[in-house]
């Protein structure tokens, strides 16, 4: 294999890869679940709007997003799934309302009566009432009375109601986490049309827009048997083929070229240029920020504990789960790269042995970029987090709510220039070599 064979065989993969992420992104684009314009019940009455619905996700984003519970999975540590815990609460009071509109009550019915009103349960729940032509979504008025009940109860649980308190606690979810009432009308909305999301079916099939996730047999929501059968394949086909690479090196390998290895590591008497010792700043904010992510990811296993304290103390008022879990995972992220930013601009000038004008200057920049992104996301995730910035403010400056990316958008763009700042000043010492 020579160096042009094994370039084209990566382009080759490279290209390949890609047009499958894209294939299918597209096609996963086109089958979207709706936000409609409206929903609205049989009777004409609008619940909720589209417009509601985006701005709820907004809200959930601005009090941690994935970092409080979880939306169609993602996330979930102390808190529930939203979505699954919204659908089970959502069946069982519409089981109730289903019987009381025969006026009977369904924990007193025989269990065949019983298993026919499962069966409607699923029909009404399970039915795609979306209009393309109006964009509308229609609901029951049976359906629409139990999602003001489910309103009502997130807002004491998400609010200051005082006998939310203990499940609060269990939780790890502050008293008034969201401060408005308006606010909460619309995460409500939010909740409401993704749990729809996860137990309508596609048009023209029998699983949900979520593959009938969450696993939920009282509306059953179980997972289709193509679901069992690709996972298994993906499997095997992934050890298939790692076992053709083994094989193939094994029957190909050549004879190791020995080659004459120097006498002493090359580096060992190696003079340090002005730009590789300013590199020394960036190892002791590395273990700066090391201490400082253990000490958060301490604070946070204690809130599966104390869900509202940390021994005695109302953290949560100043520093709550969300905060301290999205530090965490943050500051790994930035001591990571802040590591690996300092290896490479000290390994560069050594290996070239060649010092680039200005690449001090270039390496004190980049330094003091890097301190105003971590401080400033940090920062700017704890405003979001305590809603004291706007909706917008807050996904451009402070959380935006997704597990992993929960820096502000503006902050992760300025680490994208940072990354490019690093690879020029990389490039600049590594091309002489």
């Amino acid at each position: 294999m020579t160096p042009k064979k094994l370039w084209t065989w990566l382009a080759a993969v490279i290209i390949a890869s890609f047009a499958v992420l894209i294939y299918y992104g597209v096609d996963i684009y086109r089958k979207i679940p709706p936000i409609p314009e409206k929903v609205i019940t049989t009777e004409g009455q609008v619940l909720y709007t589209g417009q509601d619905v985006k701005d709820g996700q907004n809200v959930w984003q601005s009090i941690g997003g994935q970092t409080v519970g979880s939306i169609w999975g993602h996330g979930a540590y102390i808190a529930p799934d939203w979505t699954a815990d919204y659908l089970h609460r959502e069946a069982v009071l519409l089981l109730d309302e289903l019987a009381k509109k025969d006026n009977k009550v369904y924990h007193n019915l025989p269990d065949e009566e019983q298993a026919r009103y499962k069966i409607l349960l699923q029909k009404e729940l399970r039915t795609n009432t979306f209009d393309e032509a109006s964009n509308t979504i229609v609901i029951s008025p049976e359906r629409a009375k139990v999602q003001r009940e489910l309103a009502a109860y997130y807002e004491k649980l998400f609010m200051g109601d005082p006998s939310m308190n203990k499940l609060r606690d269990v939780y790890a979810i502050p008293v008034n986490t969201v401060k408005d009432t308006g606010r909460m009308e619309k995460m409500n909305a939010f909740f409401a049309w993704s749990t729809w999301v996860c137990i309508t079916s596609r048009p023209g099939d029998n699983v949900t827009y979520t593959n009938n996730w969450p696993h939920d047999e009282l509306v059953g929501n179980t997972p289709p048997g193509s679901l069992h059968m690709w996972s298994g394949f993906s499997i095997l086909m992934l050890l298939a083929c790692l076992g053709i690479l083994v094989l193939y090196h094994a029957r190909n390998k050549e004879e190791e070229i020995k080659e004459e290895l120097p006498l002493e590591d090359p580096l060992r008497n190696m003079k340090p240029t002005p730009s590789m010792k300013a590199t020394l700043k960036y190892i002791w904010v590395v273990a700066l920020l090391i201490l400082v992510q253990m000490l958060a990811g301490v604070v946070t296993a204690h809130y599966g504990v104390e869900g509202s304290a940390f021994y005695g103390i109302p953290l949560d008022q100043y520093l709550p789960q969300s905060v301290s879990r999205s530090w965490h995972v943050q500051l790994a992220i930035f001591w990571i790269a802040t590591s690996w930013l300092a290896t490479g601009l000290y390994i560069a000038p050594a290996v070239s042995g060649y010092e680039p004008k200005y690449q001090k200057l270039g390496v004190n920049v980049l330094f003091g970029a890097l301190l105003i992104v971590v401080l400033g996301s940090l920062t700017g995730q704890w405003l979001g987090v305590m809603q004291k910035l706007g909706l917008v403010d807050n996904f451009l400056w402070g959380h935006q709510g997704y597990e992993y990316i929960e820096l502000g958008r503006i902050w992760q763009i300025l680490l994208l220039v940072g990354l490019v700042l690093w690879l020029i000043l990389m490039l600049r010492a590594l091309m002489p070599a």
